[in-house]
């Protein structure tokens, strides 16, 4: 497990507990854009998108870069790696909870209809 990435992860899931943040990854995963197209969908002005994008840099989510005055970003997808890692120790221990309520389930059901008159339907 990556406990020794603490820190980082700390960072990481504070950047993505923002819906615009998310958002604008999203967006990043198909290409590099610019301040002003992250702003667009959002009806926000640069200097907050801005700020959005130097959260997501903080997280090392995201690299900005620089030519002339336009600031373009590349999202960097090896953070959300860690974080997906954390996430999946968890998702294995969700699923035997969900596997073992499925078995139950179905044993009532098998039961239930054990003592259901035939040609009857719940």
């Amino acid at each position: 497990m990556v406990e020794h990435m603490t820190p980082a992860l700390d960072v990481i899931f504070q950047a993505l507990t923002d819906g615009t943040r998310r958002a604008m990854l999203r967006s990043l995963a198909t290409g590099d854009r610019n301040i002003g197209e992250l702003a667009a969908p959002f009806d926000m002005s640069l200097a907050a998108a801005s700020k959005h994008v130097k959260v997501l840099e903080r997280a090392g989510l995201v690299r900005r870069m620089v030519k002339g005055r336009t600031h373009v970003c590349r999202l960097e997808p090896a953070p959300l790696a860690a974080a997906d890692e954390w996430l999946r120790f968890y998702e294995q221990f969700w699923n035997q909870k969900l596997d073992a309520l499925d078995a139950l389930l179905k044993a009532e059901d098998q039961a239930a209809g054990k003592h259901q008159p035939k040609g009857t339907l719940r």
